[in-house]
């Protein structure tokens, strides 16, 4: 055999030895957060015209109820300067599933009350994304690392709004964020980390 064969075959006998005791250390995910099976969000890039419609649909009888009813809110919930980019790709889905859950809830109650038919179609479709979104979200241990800096700023700010604002101006707040959540938000969650 030629020496060179050999060395190789020595080398490869020996990372093969130390891979199996653990004494080399070998590429592993990222441990904090790995990627989620079962997440499929690419679907979601953009929706079909006709469930956009069902949206426009929704928003506009809001808008024509908000004439009806005197209200006045201070804060912006869902303000501008707000993006998903600016997160690290494994915590668009959690921010991302925390605003669809408080839609959905706003939403639901909004149709029991007032817009029932309008909201229909486009509570169908913002429940069908939100189970599929809740397989790219990563259980959250009870003991451990907590979400830090802008994604803890965010789901903060969601859950004091909760609390904080009134019915009518957490209505508002998510009426005027559909489109943004549904053409923005969710199209940046569905490019994964092609969203920069």
């Amino acid at each position: 055999m030629a020496p060179g064969c050999a060395l190789v075959l020595v080398l490869m006998l020996m990372t093969a030895a130390l891979s199996r005791t653990g004494a080399v250390p070998v590429p592993s995910a990222s441990r904090a957060f790995p990627p989620a099976r079962g997440c499929h969000m690419a679907q979601f890039k953009s929706l079909s015209p006709q469930e956009l419609q069902a949206f426009k649909t929704a928003r506009d009888a809001f808008e024509d109820s908000l004439l009806q009813k005197d209200w006045d809110c201070s804060g912006r919930l869902f303000p501008r300067t707000r993006d998903l980019k600016h997160l690290q790709v494994w915590e668009r889905p959690v921010a991302l599933e925390a605003e669809l859950a408080l839609t959905l809830m706003v939403l639901e109650a909004m149709a029991n009350l007032s817009l029932g038919h309008s909201l229909e179609q486009p509570l169908l479709t913002l429940q069908h994304i939100h189970s599929k979104l809740q397989a790219c979200v990563p259980a959250q241990p009870t003991a451990g690392p907590r979400p830090r800096g802008r994604l803890h700023h965010w789901l903060h700010r969601l859950q004091e709004a909760q609390k904080k604002e009134s019915q009518h101006c957490l209505e508002a707040s998510v009426m005027f964020n559909l489109f943004r959540l549904l053409t923005r938000d969710l199209k940046c969650v569905a490019s994964g980390d092609q969203c920069v």
